[in-house]
Protein backbone atom coordinates (compact mmCIF):
# COMPACT_ATOMS: atom_id res chain seq x y z
CA UNK A 1 0.00 0.00 0.00
CA UNK A 2 1.57 3.20 -1.17
CA UNK A 3 1.60 6.24 1.23
CA UNK A 4 -1.52 7.90 -0.80
CA UNK A 5 -3.66 4.70 -0.34
CA UNK A 6 -3.60 4.95 3.24
CA UNK A 7 -4.19 8.63 3.32
CA UNK A 8 -7.09 7.59 1.39
CA UNK A 9 -8.11 4.55 3.81
CA UNK A 10 -7.96 6.59 6.75
CA UNK A 11 -10.09 9.70 4.89
CA UNK A 12 -13.09 7.18 3.96
CA UNK A 13 -12.58 5.90 7.66
CA UNK A 14 -13.19 9.54 9.01
CA UNK A 15 -16.15 10.37 6.46
CA UNK A 16 -17.77 7.52 6.79
CA UNK A 17 -17.30 6.48 10.62
CA UNK A 18 -19.14 3.30 12.16
CA UNK A 19 -22.17 3.48 14.04
CA UNK A 20 -21.95 3.98 17.96
CA UNK A 21 -23.41 0.93 19.38
CA UNK A 22 -23.33 1.79 22.84
CA UNK A 23 -24.90 5.53 22.14
CA UNK A 24 -27.62 3.94 20.11
CA UNK A 25 -28.76 1.30 22.56
CA UNK A 26 -28.87 4.47 24.95
CA UNK A 27 -30.81 6.40 22.95
CA UNK A 28 -33.33 4.63 21.83
CA UNK A 29 -33.66 1.55 24.67
CA UNK A 30 -36.13 2.30 27.24
CA UNK A 31 -38.10 0.98 29.85
CA UNK A 32 -41.64 0.80 28.02
CA UNK A 33 -40.46 1.53 24.48
CA UNK A 34 -40.98 -0.30 21.55
CA UNK A 35 -37.56 -1.25 20.67
CA UNK A 36 -36.20 -3.85 23.13
CA UNK A 37 -32.62 -4.74 21.60
CA UNK A 38 -30.42 -3.30 19.01
CA UNK A 39 -27.21 -4.79 17.26
CA UNK A 40 -25.19 -3.71 14.81
CA UNK A 41 -23.24 -6.14 12.44
CA UNK A 42 -20.03 -5.11 10.32
CA UNK A 43 -21.25 -7.49 6.90
CA UNK A 44 -24.46 -9.69 6.46
CA UNK A 45 -26.42 -10.95 3.44
CA UNK A 46 -29.85 -9.54 4.15
CA UNK A 47 -30.79 -7.45 7.83
CA UNK A 48 -34.50 -8.58 6.91
CA UNK A 49 -33.52 -12.79 6.30
CA UNK A 50 -31.63 -12.79 9.04
CA UNK A 51 -34.60 -11.19 11.57
CA UNK A 52 -36.82 -13.56 9.47
CA UNK A 53 -34.71 -16.68 10.21
CA UNK A 54 -34.74 -15.37 13.79
CA UNK A 55 -38.45 -14.96 13.94
CA UNK A 56 -38.87 -18.35 13.30
CA UNK A 57 -37.45 -19.66 16.12
CA UNK A 58 -39.58 -16.92 18.03
CA UNK A 59 -38.12 -13.21 18.65
CA UNK A 60 -39.37 -10.58 20.93
CA UNK A 61 -40.40 -7.48 18.92
CA UNK A 62 -38.92 -4.29 18.85
CA UNK A 63 -35.83 -6.27 17.80
CA UNK A 64 -33.71 -4.30 15.52
CA UNK A 65 -30.94 -5.36 13.57
CA UNK A 66 -28.51 -2.82 11.77
CA UNK A 67 -25.77 -3.49 9.35
CA UNK A 68 -22.81 -1.37 8.17
CA UNK A 69 -22.73 -3.42 4.69
CA UNK A 70 -25.43 -5.40 2.98
CA UNK A 71 -23.77 -8.07 0.42
CA UNK A 72 -27.16 -9.43 -0.82
CA UNK A 73 -29.87 -6.80 0.18
CA UNK A 74 -33.47 -7.37 -1.25
CA UNK A 75 -36.09 -5.01 -2.30
CA UNK A 76 -39.56 -5.51 -3.43
CA UNK A 77 -40.06 -7.82 -6.99
CA UNK A 78 -36.92 -9.60 -6.05
CA UNK A 79 -34.32 -6.55 -6.88
CA UNK A 80 -30.84 -6.10 -5.37
CA UNK A 81 -29.83 -2.94 -2.61
CA UNK A 82 -25.87 -3.16 -2.75
CA UNK A 83 -24.09 -0.24 -1.56
CA UNK A 84 -20.54 0.67 0.04
CA UNK A 85 -19.53 -0.15 3.54
CA UNK A 86 -21.28 2.54 6.07
CA UNK A 87 -22.39 4.62 2.96
CA UNK A 88 -26.12 4.81 4.37
CA UNK A 89 -28.55 2.99 7.01
CA UNK A 90 -29.16 -0.69 6.61
CA UNK A 91 -31.31 -1.87 8.83
CA UNK A 92 -34.77 -4.50 10.17
CA UNK A 93 -36.79 -4.71 12.80
CA UNK A 94 -40.15 -6.79 13.80
CA UNK A 95 -42.79 -5.92 14.85
CA UNK A 96 -45.36 -8.42 16.56
CA UNK A 97 -48.92 -6.32 15.83
CA UNK A 98 -51.31 -9.21 17.25
CA UNK A 99 -54.18 -7.14 18.16
CA UNK A 100 -54.60 -5.24 14.87
CA UNK A 101 -56.76 -7.42 12.44
CA UNK A 102 -54.21 -9.27 10.19
CA UNK A 103 -55.57 -7.59 7.23
CA UNK A 104 -54.31 -4.43 7.99
CA UNK A 105 -50.97 -5.25 8.46
CA UNK A 106 -50.06 -3.90 4.43
CA UNK A 107 -49.90 -0.61 6.09
CA UNK A 108 -46.65 -0.98 7.83
CA UNK A 109 -44.45 -0.46 4.88
CA UNK A 110 -46.64 2.91 3.99
CA UNK A 111 -46.36 3.44 8.19
CA UNK A 112 -42.55 3.13 7.54
CA UNK A 113 -42.41 5.29 4.81
CA UNK A 114 -44.18 8.19 6.85
CA UNK A 115 -42.00 7.15 10.03
CA UNK A 116 -38.66 7.82 8.00
CA UNK A 117 -40.08 10.93 6.08
CA UNK A 118 -41.13 13.23 9.13
CA UNK A 119 -37.62 11.33 11.29
CA UNK A 120 -35.71 12.61 8.24
CA UNK A 121 -37.24 16.22 7.91
CA UNK A 122 -35.97 16.81 11.70
CA UNK A 123 -32.75 14.87 11.90
CA UNK A 124 -31.19 15.22 7.89
CA UNK A 125 -33.19 18.97 7.36
CA UNK A 126 -33.87 17.35 4.16
CA UNK A 127 -37.23 17.29 2.00
CA UNK A 128 -38.27 13.40 1.28
CA UNK A 129 -40.86 12.18 -0.62
CA UNK A 130 -42.90 8.56 -0.63
CA UNK A 131 -43.37 6.50 -3.85
CA UNK A 132 -46.23 4.54 -3.86
CA UNK A 133 -45.80 2.00 -2.11
CA UNK A 134 -41.73 1.23 -0.96
CA UNK A 135 -39.79 3.83 -2.03
CA UNK A 136 -38.27 7.59 -0.35
CA UNK A 137 -37.42 10.26 -2.95
CA UNK A 138 -35.15 12.64 -2.64
CA UNK A 139 -34.86 15.93 -4.66
CA UNK A 140 -30.91 16.16 -6.57
CA UNK A 141 -30.60 18.84 -9.49
CA UNK A 142 -34.11 19.36 -9.72
CA UNK A 143 -34.80 15.48 -10.25
CA UNK A 144 -36.52 13.60 -8.25
CA UNK A 145 -34.23 9.81 -7.06
CA UNK A 146 -35.03 6.91 -5.18
CA UNK A 147 -32.92 7.53 -1.99
CA UNK A 148 -34.37 4.44 -0.02
CA UNK A 149 -36.40 1.32 0.05
CA UNK A 150 -38.51 -0.72 2.20
CA UNK A 151 -39.77 -4.02 2.64
CA UNK A 152 -41.83 -6.01 4.74
CA UNK A 153 -42.19 -9.70 5.01
CA UNK A 154 -44.39 -12.24 7.21
CA UNK A 155 -41.95 -13.83 9.76
CA UNK A 156 -42.81 -15.73 12.70
CA UNK A 157 -45.84 -14.41 14.41
CA UNK A 158 -45.06 -10.82 12.90
CA UNK A 159 -43.50 -9.05 10.61
CA UNK A 160 -39.81 -7.92 9.55
CA UNK A 161 -39.54 -4.40 7.88
CA UNK A 162 -36.56 -3.41 6.66
CA UNK A 163 -34.93 -0.68 4.61
CA UNK A 164 -32.19 0.89 2.85
CA UNK A 165 -31.33 4.40 3.20
CA UNK A 166 -28.44 6.39 0.73
CA UNK A 167 -27.05 8.83 3.10
CA UNK A 168 -23.65 9.68 2.11
CA UNK A 169 -23.27 8.56 -1.46
CA UNK A 170 -21.87 10.09 -4.17
CA UNK A 171 -22.69 10.52 -7.52
CA UNK A 172 -19.70 8.40 -8.89
CA UNK A 173 -21.45 5.56 -6.53
CA UNK A 174 -24.94 5.54 -7.46
CA UNK A 175 -25.75 2.32 -8.81
CA UNK A 176 -28.15 3.71 -11.21
CA UNK A 177 -28.59 7.20 -12.84
CA UNK A 178 -32.57 7.52 -10.96
CA UNK A 179 -30.84 6.69 -7.37
CA UNK A 180 -29.75 9.72 -5.14
CA UNK A 181 -28.77 10.31 -1.45
CA UNK A 182 -29.56 12.64 1.10
CA UNK A 183 -25.90 14.14 0.55
CA UNK A 184 -25.90 14.60 -2.80
CA UNK A 185 -29.95 16.30 -1.55
CA UNK A 186 -28.13 19.17 0.55
CA UNK A 187 -28.70 17.52 3.69
CA UNK A 188 -27.86 19.18 6.56
CA UNK A 189 -26.74 16.46 8.41
CA UNK A 190 -25.63 13.07 7.66
CA UNK A 191 -24.59 11.53 10.65
CA UNK A 192 -26.15 7.94 10.45
CA UNK A 193 -26.28 7.41 14.29
CA UNK A 194 -27.98 11.18 14.27
CA UNK A 195 -30.46 10.17 11.10
CA UNK A 196 -31.00 6.23 12.69
CA UNK A 197 -32.16 7.41 15.96
CA UNK A 198 -34.51 10.35 14.09
CA UNK A 199 -36.04 7.68 11.82
CA UNK A 200 -36.56 4.39 14.47
CA UNK A 201 -38.48 7.63 16.80
CA UNK A 202 -40.30 8.22 14.23
CA UNK A 203 -41.32 4.61 13.47
CA UNK A 204 -42.11 4.01 17.39
CA UNK A 205 -44.56 7.00 16.92
CA UNK A 206 -46.35 6.08 14.42
CA UNK A 207 -46.38 2.50 15.23
CA UNK A 208 -47.94 3.40 18.60
CA UNK A 209 -50.44 5.55 17.12
CA UNK A 210 -51.44 3.00 14.91
CA UNK A 211 -52.00 0.35 16.99
CA UNK A 212 -53.75 1.96 19.78
CA UNK A 213 -55.97 2.69 16.69
CA UNK A 214 -56.43 -1.18 15.83
CA UNK A 215 -54.95 -0.68 12.84
CA UNK A 216 -57.05 1.93 11.46
CA UNK A 217 -55.22 3.99 9.04
CA UNK A 218 -57.32 6.87 8.68
CA UNK A 219 -58.23 7.21 12.54
CA UNK A 220 -54.74 7.61 13.60
CA UNK A 221 -53.68 9.84 11.03
CA UNK A 222 -51.26 7.52 8.46
CA UNK A 223 -53.75 7.88 5.97
CA UNK A 224 -53.86 11.77 5.57
CA UNK A 225 -50.20 11.75 6.15
CA UNK A 226 -49.11 9.05 3.50
CA UNK A 227 -51.31 11.04 1.28
CA UNK A 228 -49.06 14.55 2.17
CA UNK A 229 -46.25 12.96 1.44
CA UNK A 230 -47.14 10.72 -1.28
CA UNK A 231 -45.62 11.99 -4.57
CA UNK A 232 -47.28 9.47 -6.46
CA UNK A 233 -50.78 10.76 -5.94
CA UNK A 234 -51.97 13.52 -9.15
CA UNK A 235 -49.44 11.83 -11.33
CA UNK A 236 -49.59 9.94 -14.57
CA UNK A 237 -48.46 6.63 -13.66
CA UNK A 238 -47.67 3.32 -15.07
CA UNK A 239 -48.67 0.51 -13.20
CA UNK A 240 -47.10 -3.06 -14.08
CA UNK A 241 -49.73 -5.05 -12.70
CA UNK A 242 -49.50 -9.18 -11.83
CA UNK A 243 -50.41 -11.21 -14.79
CA UNK A 244 -48.02 -8.87 -16.88
CA UNK A 245 -50.87 -6.09 -17.30
CA UNK A 246 -49.62 -2.45 -17.66
CA UNK A 247 -52.27 0.06 -16.59
CA UNK A 248 -51.73 3.69 -17.67
CA UNK A 249 -53.76 6.18 -15.63
CA UNK A 250 -53.97 9.07 -12.86
CA UNK A 251 -53.63 8.04 -9.36
CA UNK A 252 -55.91 9.58 -7.47
CA UNK A 253 -56.19 8.38 -4.04
CA UNK A 254 -54.77 5.96 -1.23
CA UNK A 255 -57.94 4.00 -0.26
CA UNK A 256 -58.52 2.68 3.07
CA UNK A 257 -56.77 -0.40 2.93
CA UNK A 258 -53.67 1.19 1.50
CA UNK A 259 -54.22 0.37 -1.79
CA UNK A 260 -53.35 3.10 -4.75
CA UNK A 261 -56.77 4.29 -6.55
CA UNK A 262 -56.07 4.79 -10.38
CA UNK A 263 -58.28 6.86 -12.28
CA UNK A 264 -58.44 5.71 -15.96
CA UNK A 265 -59.32 8.27 -19.61
CA UNK A 266 -62.75 6.27 -19.43
CA UNK A 267 -63.38 7.27 -15.69
CA UNK A 268 -63.13 4.05 -14.02
CA UNK A 269 -61.29 3.79 -11.08
CA UNK A 270 -59.14 0.47 -10.18
CA UNK A 271 -57.48 -0.04 -6.28
CA UNK A 272 -54.23 -1.25 -6.83
CA UNK A 273 -52.57 -3.00 -3.81
CA UNK A 274 -49.22 -4.87 -5.83
CA UNK A 275 -47.64 -3.02 -8.94
CA UNK A 276 -44.25 -1.67 -10.38
CA UNK A 277 -45.23 2.08 -10.75
CA UNK A 278 -43.39 4.23 -12.70
CA UNK A 279 -44.09 7.88 -12.49
CA UNK A 280 -44.28 9.20 -16.40
CA UNK A 281 -45.38 13.04 -15.58
CA UNK A 282 -44.43 15.53 -12.66
CA UNK A 283 -41.88 17.15 -10.55
CA UNK A 284 -38.44 17.79 -12.65
CA UNK A 285 -40.43 15.76 -15.79
CA UNK A 286 -38.50 13.05 -15.28
CA UNK A 287 -39.37 8.76 -15.13
CA UNK A 288 -39.06 7.53 -11.60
Amino acid sequence: MTPSDASQNRWSDLDRPPLNVAALRRGLLRPGGLWTSLDVVETIGSTNSELARRAAAGLDEGTVLVAEEQTAGRGRLDRTWTAPARSGLFFSVYLEPGDVPAERWGWLPLLTGVAAATGLARAAGVDTALKWPNDVLVTVEGMERKAGGILAERAGDGVVVGMGLNVSLRADELPVPTAGSLALAGAVSTDRDTLLRGVLRSLEHWYGQWRAADGDAAASGLQEAYAAGCATLGRTVRAQLPGDRTLTAEAVAIDSDGRLILSTDDGLQEPVSAADIVHLRGAGGGLV
